[in-house]
């Protein structure tokens, strides 16, 4: 009979025998993680903490919905797996329940087992329907991790990678961050020059096949665009002949109180890429969504794309059943209705702590911004110190709030706040609690 092993023995040999991912390997020790549920997960020591980013911004439905396990177990007894030539009950229903969701006009799917996945697949489709190939991606921006995709990242993720955007044919413009323009703007008074910029771009590149976006940005710090970004790059998009690939891996599903964040301006790309929330991360699942008239074109070219797991039955059952829990308990009306709370929280920091220099965000998707100078905007930390290993102010924070029994990621200088869309108003002042004690960490270290 095997001797059980012990937490620090499971910690022990997941860092010895494994990858601690985007990290220096020399001094991780993981968190032994036993159990999980509602809007909690459970350390080897028995303590609980509260899950204020949903882990990586994906467990939408928290821990242990019934119905979503309920949907898993029974299509393994059904039908574990079959290859993706074939038809199935589970892949047309699928189908169907996207079809009520989704922006109108995006009408034919192709299933991965990733959000990094559903970006290649994007890019591919995207050069064959065009016949380009040049991607133009933001500063700014994250979109996986295998090649192309991260070839289109454009923070410091990809740096290991170079030169991938050279041999991936991805060049990048500039990201829509009104707190700190990179062109050096101030809005409203910019013209969008952000977006202008891409115009300028396409006008002097001989090959623009796409661009690709997150309408709201992600872990790079949920960027919000003004009113007028979307429907100008769509008016830019259509006079070049180039398409708008809306990467909402992590914005979709209710995330930023819409079913997409795309849906904030009422438009639609003409491809969509997501992941995550879909099964709410109970199974990995990915889906590169495109419209009938990209659909059209393949009827007479070659499809040239597929995967072994690519529509596996196992992870399509899960996603039927978390959009109808979302449609049942109107969870999306939720994110937004929370939201507006959890930003009025947020934002009531701002005039309390030094070391917050803005608070943005929609739905149950907000982003705080530290600065170590208020006037000059400085950050605490930059990319560098992050691809480097320096300690990061924003850990040291996080660090803090988990030994008060709340996890918060965090990234370079800001924290993103993602909860479970079940949480409660007595949970976000908890989580809001434990965070406005920790910042004592970051004003004591302001400068000005």
């Amino acid at each position: 009979m095997a001797t059980e092993l012990t937490s620090q023995q499971i910690t022990e040999l997941t860092a010895k025998h494994t990858y601690g991912t985007w990290r220096y390997q020399k001094g991780w020790r993981p968190l032994h993680v036993v159990d999980a549920e509602g809007c909690y997960f459970i350390d080897g020591a028995g303590k609980k903490y509260l899950d204020f980013s949903s882990q990586l911004m994906c467990v939408s439905l928290g821990h242990k919905n019934q119905a979503v396990i309920k949907a898993i177990e029974e299509q393994a007894r059904k039908l574990s797996y079959i290859g993706p030539g074939y038809a199935t009950d589970v892949r047309a229903k699928l189908s169907q329940k996207l079809l009520e969701v989704l922006p109108k006009n995006l009408t034919k799917f192709f299933f991965t087992t990733s959000g990094t996945e559903a970006n290649e697949a994007a890019f591919k489709i995207a050069r064959m329907f065009t016949g380009k190939t040049k991607i133009i991606a933001r500063y700014r921006s994250y979109h996986g991790s295998t090649m192309g995709s991260i070839a289109a990242t454009g923070d410091p993720r990809r740096w290991a990678m170079e030169p991938a955007g050279k041999v991936q044919g991805v060049i990048f413009g500039p990201e829509v961050n009104c707190f700190k323009c990179p062109l050096l703007h101030t809005y409203p008074d910019c013209g969008i020059a952000c977006v202008e910029y891409i115009d300028h771009m396409i006008k002097n590149e001989s090959d623009v096949a796409a661009i690709l976006v997150e309408p709201v940005v992600g872990t790079n710090g949920v960027l919000v665009p003004p009113k007028e970004y979307f429907p100008r790059l769509r008016e830019i998009c259509n006079a070049h002949g180039v398409l708008l690939i809306a990467d909402e891996v992590m914005a979709g599903w209710g995330r930023t109180g819409k079913w997409f964040a795309i849906d904030h301006w009422d438009l639609t790309p003409d491809i969509l890429t997501t992941a995550k929330g879909i099964t709410t991360a109970y199974v990995p699942l990915g889906l590169c969504a495109t419209t009938k008239k990209i659909a059209d074109f393949f009827d007479d070219h070659y499809f040239s794309h597929g995967h072994t797991y690519e529509a596996h039955p196992l992870t399509l059952a899960p996603a039927i059943a978390a959009i109808e829990e979302m449609q049942k308990h109107k969870l999306v009306e939720r994110s937004a209705e929370l939201g507006e709370y959890l930003g009025q929280k947020l934002t009531a920091l701002k005039d309390k702590h030094p070391s917050i220099g803005e608070v943005r965000g929609l739905g149950l998707f907000w982003g705080v911004e530290l600065v170590k100078n208020g006037k000059s905007k400085e950050p605490f930390n930059t990319m560098t110190d992050k691809v480097s290993g320096k300690p990061l102010l924003v850990d040291k924070v996080a660090g803090e709030m988990m030994k008060n029994g709340v996890f918060l990621q965090a990234w370079i200088s800001h924290f993103v706040f993602a909860p479970p869309f079940i949480i409660t108003k007595e949970q976000i002042d908890e989580a809001i609690r434990t965070f406005d004690t920790a910042l004592a960490i970051a004003d004591s270290e302001v400068s000005g």
